[in-house]
Parts: C-alpha cells; structure tokens; sequence
C-alpha cells in the first residue's frame, strides 16, 4: 500500500532542511515526528556506522509511536578521520571545527533509513568527501559571528555562507546538507511508496 492510498509518510525529524528538501522533489510528510534519542558514539565506533546506527534507530523508534505509517529518517555524521565532530552548541564549538576541517579534506557520512508495517527496516549510506579551503582567522570570526553553524554537525552549513568555503566535494551535495534525495527515493519506492 502507498502513502497515497492511505498509509502516511512521517518523518523522524524536526530539520527544516530535510522536509524542504523533500518538497524540492515533490514529496510532503504527512506529520514530523523527531525522534530523540542519546547520539553519542559507542567505543570505537567509526563515524559511518554511527550514521547507520542512529537513522535506524530513529526510524524504530518513531515506528512504534506509529505504527501504520512509513517513517522516514536520517542522521548526519562529520569527521575527520576517525574523529566525529559534534552537532555544535557554542561559538567556540563552531570556531574549533572549522580550525579542524580549514585546509584539508574531510567526510561526511549521511544515512537515510525507512521502517513501516509489513516491510523489514531498509537503510542506505551516502559518504561525500569535501576539501575545505585554508581558513583565515577573518574568516572565522565571520562565519562565526554569523551565528550560522551553531546547531549544525560539523559546525558548518554548506547550503549557507559556508558553501563558498567548499573546494571540492565528491559524492552528494543533499546529502551533506543533510538528506541524500536520490538513495532517500529509491528507498521509498522500493517500501512500496508511490507519489
């Protein structure tokens, strides 16, 4: 059965950026349903498996507050290397990971997961790599007084001022944004949801 004909469509978060991002290709949830739930890494946990593991988590938790529809969700994880860099709180958080990731390259791993009735829960993980451009001390302390990277992994937004940061970047610009809408598609349709 398709969200059309009459299973809804949740999504597991409260982000602005991914419904809008789900608008852009004519999709339209019919409730947000965040799913909060503790994201710190386990031991040892490479950051891609951290996105994994949080998206279905997400996905199973709202799932069970919801259990006719098909739910939705995603998680985003910035490193360097093995090292995760926080969903920022303060200035001074934003101002240590752009000092981090000024100069070099670094990835960002983006899980999407779906969960509904009669379908077993089904993921998909996007890793896009991006190389930031040497940071000036200038440029930092405008990026941060813009107050645009708090809240954000990584402590950057690449679809605001940050984006003229960006040199390169290999894999999907949604993704890092914070959905990847064509693995966030295909997932759908293969749960039998139709537009």
């Amino acid at each position: 059965m398709s969200a059309r004909e009459g299973r809804p469509l949740v999504l597991a978060s409260a982000s602005p950026r991914r419904l809008a991002l789900l608008r852009q290709i004519g999709i339209e949830p019919q409730a947000c349903d965040p799913a909060e739930l503790d994201e710190t890494p386990l031991p040892d946990e490479l950051p891609a498996r951290l996105a994994v593991r949080l998206a279905l988590a997400k996905a199973a938790l709202v799932a069970v507050r919801r259990p006719d529809a098909l739910v939705l969700a995603a998680d985003t994880v910035v490193a360097v290397g093995r090292r995760v860099l926080p969903k920022v709180e303060t200035d001074g958080e934003v101002r240590r990971c752009l000092e981090l990731i000024g100069g070099r390259a670094h990835r960002v791993h983006t899980a999407v997961a779906v969960s509904g009735p009669d379908t077993a829960p089904a993921y998909r993980r996007v890793d896009t790599r991006l190389h930031v451009k040497r940071l000036t001390l200038q440029e930092i302390d405008a990026y941060v007084e813009s107050g645009e990277g708090l809240g954000k992994a990584g402590g950057y937004a690449i679809q605001g001022r940050a984006g003229a940061f960006v040199m390169d970047l290999q894999g999907s610009y949604s993704a890092v944004v914070g959905l990847p809408l064509y693995e966030t598609l295909n997932l759908l349709q293969g749960r039998g949801w139709r537009r």
